[in-house]
């Protein structure tokens, strides 16, 4: 069925289906099929609602993933310049503890160093 851009049908279309081409056709059945032909326009006024409804709520999800990606990517890349600064406080702070106390440090690194040869040993 063809439809106009209201989203009705061509009353053209519906002027041919009121017109009865055969005057020997009986009206129950003229009355039928004009109660038919609501119903599938009903139908199908309803279904267009409901894929409109559904297309709407596919659109909003698809937006809500697509804005969930993005925070998750902007989070993903804001971690290695996150570690470097982690890295380059502790490189600081060992670096600091060293020139503080080089001999107790020199003395810790030769025991561990010890250690660590036993236990390889075994």
């Amino acid at each position: 069925m063809e439809r106009n851009q209201n989203g009705s049908h061509d009353t053209a279309f519906n002027d041919t289906l009121n017109t009865n081409p055969n005057p020997n056709t009986n009206p129950k059945i003229e009355n039928v099929a004009q109660t038919a032909h609501k119903v599938v326009d009903t139908v199908a006024d309803k279904t267009t609602a409901q894929v409109d409804r559904l297309s709407s709520t596919a659109h909003r999800a698809v937006d809500k993933t697509a804005g969930a990606a993005t925070q998750a990517a902007g989070w993903a890349s804001a971690l290695p310049d996150q570690a470097m600064e982690v890295q380059s406080r502790l490189t600081e702070s060992v670096c600091t503890s060293i020139r503080a106390r080089p001999i107790a440090t020199v003395a810790g690194a030769l025991v561990v160093g010890y250690l660590l040869g036993r236990v390889a040993r075994l």
